[in-house]
């Protein structure tokens, strides 16, 4: 089961070891997926496991494999959609910030300072985020979902998105500039 198509069709026929495979090789990645939108360990944790529980009950039947990483893709795709179904659900549903107080004018890091940052770090900065921007945030750089999508999916105009990305990214500039001094 080196392949994600050998691991998917051995999950599809019921293998437990596949099973397992199938969490250990991606319960990390989707472990972070999920803390990018909850910013809360242990309703990700919950999450993570109602996404297997999904996964196994009945959504894998479903996957398509077209190459490798399809399967990685897909399991990512599930896993925001959880987490924002669950922040819709518990009312915790991103609306649109407008009385944070941000700079005007930010100076944006350079690259060199933002590559001197952990993974852990940056990712730690996003999680910090309020719940509106660090949403649009990851919908529109990890995801890669466009504005129009976003608003869609959140109920709000393309425009509250993209000012919500403005603001998502100074605020991001400000704290990175504030982890080097």
């Amino acid at each position: 089961m080196d392949t994600e198509l050998e691991l998917t069709e051995a999950c599809k026929k019921g293998s437990r070891d596949a099973f397992q495979t199938l969490y250990c090789r991606f319960a990390p990645a989707l472990r972070i997926v999920l803390m990018r939108y909850v910013a809360d360990s242990e309703v990700a944790e919950d999450l993570l496991h109602d996404v297997f529980y999904k996964i196994i009950g009945s959504k894998l039947k479903a996957f398509e494999y077209r190459k490798e990483g399809s399967l990685r893709a897909w399991l990512t795709r599930l896993s925001a959609n959880e987490a924002l179904m669950w922040l819709r659900r518990e009312k915790h549903f991103p609306r649109v910030e407008e009385n944070i107080p941000i700079p005007e004018q930010v100076e944006e890091p350079t690259p060199e300072e933002v590559q001197s940052l952990s993974e852990k770090e940056l990712m730690s900065l996003i999680e910090q985020l309020p719940a509106g921007y660090r949403t649009v945030f990851n919908l529109y750089v990890f995801e890669q979902m466009s504005h129009k999508e976003i608003g869609q999916m959140l109920g709000i105009n393309e425009k509250s998105s993209s000012s919500q990305l403005a603001r998502a990214k100074k605020l991001l500039a400000v704290q990175i500039k504030k982890r080097m001094v």
